[in-house]
């Protein structure tokens, strides 16, 4: 899953982008409304985290700009304005949350996963056939033993189990698994996709992650 978070603040911006990836997010950072603005009309993200006073466009208009898109992406406001007023504002313009700064990042993740799950319809346990993943614990299990997997191989399980039965592209992967630095050479994916295979085969007989030759990866329950 994908996150961008327009900060100014660097101190914030990094506390942000170093603890969601942590958890298995990709984090892009705009430092700015117009870098913010430019990276949500150009990518695909699953999460806007955005500041109200921000060099050149407010948040508030940044807010408003992506709605106007017709994007219907989750955004959630983090911000020192505390007054009543202030939050319905900030709703009212497009966002979906409001979380007054200083925050704690245990809420600010729990308020992240709401919206995740409210836009994709799940719970906190993903499966696929005999895989379980448990978000919230990052644990996950194939026929009730546990696989240690890394950060990125967890985000791409992840990604791949939310969009079960449909082909995913390797540049749709890239998109929502890596972020905006990310090497354009799709031949890590494969790595990664056989780091995965090799993994969940240890425990399982069956491969619930096939290949779609000159697209990319589709996962099934068998």
């Amino acid at each position: 899953m994908r996150i961008l978070v327009v900060e100014d603040e660097p101190g914030i911006a990094n506390f942000l982008r170093d603890g969601l990836t942590e958890e298995s997010f990709a984090v892009d950072v705009a430092e700015n409304g117009n870098k913010g603005f430019e990276l949500a009309s150009t990518n695909d993200y699953d999460l806007v985290l955005l500041d109200w006073m921000i060099p050149g466009l407010s948040g508030i208009e940044v807010c408003r700009q992506i709605r106007k898109s017709n994007s219907l992406v989750p955004i959630i406001f983090l911000t020192a304005k505390d007054t009543v007023s202030d939050t319905v504002f900030g709703l009212e313009a497009g966002a979906n949350d409001y979380i007054r700064k200083p925050f704690q990042f245990e809420e600010l993740l729990a308020r992240i996963r709401v919206q995740l799950r409210t836009k994709e319809g799940e719970q906190n346990i993903l499966s696929l056939g005999s895989i379980t993943m448990n978000l919230g614990t990052h644990q996950v299990f194939s026929n009730s033993k546990e696989v240690e997997l890394t950060q990125k191989e967890f985000a791409l399980l992840e990604y791949l189990i939310r969009n079960k039965n449909k082909v995913c592209t390797r540049t749709r992967i890239i998109e929502h698994v890596w972020d905006i630095h990310f090497d354009a050479d799709t031949s890590v994916i494969d790595v990664y996709i056989n780091f995965l295979r090799k993994k969940l085969h240890d425990v399982s007989a069956k491969s619930f992650i096939s290949t779609v030759r000159g697209v990319g990866y589709i996962a099934r329950d068998l």
